[in-house]
């Protein structure tokens, strides 16, 4: 299967495999020294975020936070 791309856009470059972009995103905060990025404080969630945390918390389990 064709990866799928754009009609509009006409940018001329291969994409990047996700291994590869996790390689330079892990190479950016190693040598940017940001190893801790601020968490979200969850003041602004919609309500279905909300039920939908209300769920995964009645079945005894947790969101990942990442």
């Amino acid at each position: 299967m064709a990866p799928m791309a754009s009609k509009i856009s006409k940018n001329e470059h291969k994409p990047i495999p996700l291994a590869k972009f996790a390689q330079d995103v892990a190479l950016r905060k190693t040598v940017s020294g940001i190893t801790e990025l601020p968490q979200n404080s969850g003041k602004r969630r919609t309500e279905s975020k909300k039920a939908l945390l209300k769920a995964v918390d009645a079945v005894g389990k947790s969101w990942p936070a990442i």
